[in-house]
C-alpha cells in the first residue's frame, strides 16, 4: 500500500494525487473531499452497529433487514427485496437466520395468502433499538457541531443524494410525498 500523508490539509495542492481527467462532457472538478468524508462517515456509522452485531453472528445484511422490518411492520418480502435492492437468494439466508433465531416472524397476508408479511419480535425490536441508539449518539454528537440549521442542511443534502425517481415505498414514507412509478 502506498504511503498516504494525512497530515496535510486534504485540499492543499501537495496532498492530492493527480486527478484523473474528467469526462469531456463534464468538466466539473471531482469532489474528492466529500467522497472521502462520505466513505469515512459511513465506515464509522455502520462500524458502531457492526461491532454489536458480531456478538450475534450477524452482519450488515441482518441489520438492514431488521431495521426495515422493525420500522415498517407488515412489510412484504417483495417490498423488502425492492428496498434493499437484493435478490431473493441473497435475502433468503439472512431472513432464515433471523426467523430461526426469533428476531422476525413471518405471516401470510389477509387478502392474498401468497404474500409473506414480516414483523419484528420483541427480541428483534430490542436489538434494532440498541443499534439505532448507538447510531443516534454518533449523529447527535455530529449535529451538536453544526447546530439546528446545520441539521436541516444535512437532511436536505442526504435527501438530495437519493434518486428522487426511485419508486421505493419506504422512500415515499420518508419523503412523505408519493413518488410516481413507471407502473402508473
Amino acid at each position: 500500500m502506498a504511503d498516504i500523508n494525512f497530515s496535510t490539509r486534504p485540499d492543499s495542492p501537495d496532498s492530492r494525487a493527480p486527478e484523473p481527467q474528467a469526462a469531456a462532457a463534464d468538466e466539473r472538478p471531482l469532489r474528492w473531499d466529500i467522497i472521502e468524508l462520505l466513505f469515512f462517515a459511513y465506515r464509522d456509522f455502520v462500524g458502531d452497529a457492526d461491532h454489536e452485531l458480531e456478538a450475534f453472528g450477524f452482519g450488515r445484511a441482518h441489520h438492514r433487514v431488521m431495521h426495515f422490518v422493525t420500522r415498517y411492520p407488515g412489510l412484504k418480502v417483495a417490498d423488502l427485496l425492492e428496498v434493499l435492492r437484493i435478490t431473493k437468494q441473497s435475502l433468503g439466508r439472512v431472513l432464515k437466520q433471523l426467523l430461526d433465531e426469533g428476531y422476525i416472524v413471518q405471516k401470510t397476508g389477509n387478502n392474498d395468502r401468497r404474500q409473506r408479511l414480516l414483523f419484528a419480535t420483541a427480541k428483534g425490536e430490542a436489538l434494532v433499538a440498541k443499534l439505532a441508539g448507538l447510531q443516534t449518539r454518533r449523529i447527535d454528537r455530529a449535529l451538536e457541531q453544526v447546530g439546528p440549521a446545520g441539521a436541516d442542511k444535512v437532511r436536505q443534502f442526504l435527501r438530495a443524494m437519493i434518486d428522487r425517481d426511485d419508486p421505493d415505498k419506504v422512500l415515499e414514507a420518508i419523503f412523505k410525498t408519493p413518488v410516481a412509478t413507471a407502473k402508473e
